[in-house]
């Protein structure tokens, strides 16, 4: 009962404001950030912005839209973020799962796509990610292991990599992980900065560090889905991550304010997947959002949708992309085709 029509009273009034706030932003934004507050559950935003507990989140979208975004893959953050910044699915980029991954092909993501349409010199391109694990870019590997650590690796209910076995030595192989062939083709990518204070300070140095240069940043705030996890989607805990991803939310545009750039900034706030209604895990949790400035943003979508919708802000003619991207950009009229 208590999240019964919270969505509707919430996104109404949001939407009622939208089109006139933001209307002065430039057709062509000079820069954009996209944030991540991993395992942000759809109506548990909901009910957050009902009890006014994301202040920053609703002005930005009173600017712009928050909309609905639906999750068709697993619920995971390795699909969940690569999905989210190539605009691909599974297929195409051989990430499927936390467990079932490589690096994605070289030159398929949003920094890759961006530095090459500008040019190295004319774009900063940005990764600042809370996690180490699952948005991580190690290479391959290939050791050996014994008996014991074989028995161990094999009780594992999801392994990450697979045992082979050449001229009687047996191998632990590892792929690379998703970001592995991106990492080079970017500016700065930073992982395992932990809590959100890491995360949003490192950011704001970024900022002040390149205010005179096009940027494209991915910031991302790990806590709710490691006090999701610990603590359950329900708890006091999760509820507090939310609160302090705002909090940096609000930090962030308010640099951007002091900078002069947030004119000329559109900022994009979305998740990888949700969580199990007051669980402690998200093996079906394929609801979450896009909250934004961008007045452009006209749909609901699902998360391949979000790389396209940055590209084709910064200019880029999506027809000339190869192979085409699977998402479509939030910005124009889209029906999923029934086969």
């Amino acid at each position: 009962m208590r999240r019964v029509c919270v969505w509707l009273v919430v996104f109404g009034l949001v939407a009622g404001v939208a089109a006139g706030t933001a209307a002065g932003k430039d057709e062509r934004p000079q820069n954009i950030i996209l944030i991540g507050w991993d395992g942000a559950q759809r109506n548990h935003i909901k009910e957050c912005l009902a009890r006014n507990e994301l202040p920053s989140l609703k002005q930005l979208s009173s600017e712009g839209r928050i909309v609905a975004i639906d999750v068709i893959r697993v619920t995971d953050t390795k699909a969940g973020w690569t999905q989210i910044l190539t605009g691909y699915e599974p297929e195409i980029t051989g990430v499927f799962s936390n467990s079932k991954y490589q690096p994605i092909p070289k030159g398929y993501t949003v920094f890759e796509r961006l530095e090459q349409f500008f040019g190295p010199d004319n774009i900063y391109t940005a990764a600042v990610i809370g996690k180490k694990g699952n948005v991580d870019a190690e290479p391959p590997f290939k050791k050996p292991i014994d008996e014991r650590e074989k028995v161990k690796l094999l009780k594992r209910k999801k392994l990450d990599g697979k045992i082979v076995v050449e001229e009687s030595i047996t191998y632990f192989v590892a792929p690379g992980k998703p970001f592995y062939n991106a990492r080079d083709g970017m500016d700065t990518f930073i992982n395992g900065l932990g809590e959100h204070e890491n995360v949003g300070k490192k950011t704001l140095e970024l900022l002040e560090q390149n205010r005179n240069r096009k940027f494209f940043f991915f910031v991302h705030f790990a806590d709710p889905d490691h006090q999701g996890h610990k603590y359950g989607e329900n708890s006091k805990e999760y509820n507090d991550a939310l609160i302090a991803c705002d909090v940096w939310l609000g930090k962030i545009i308010k640099k951007l304010k002091e900078l002069n750039l947030y004119e000329k900034t559109l900022i994009y706030v979305t998740a990888d997947h949700g969580f199990d209604e007051g669980e402690k895990d998200h093996r079906d949790a394929p609801y979450i959002f896009l909250a934004t400035n961008d007045p452009a943003v006209m749909r609901r979508g699902t998360r391949a949708d979000i790389a396209p919708t940055i590209l084709e802000r910064f200019g880029i003619d999506l027809s000339k992309i190869e192979p085409p991207l699977d998402g479509h950009p939030l910005t124009k009229p889209y029906e999923e085709p029934l086969w």
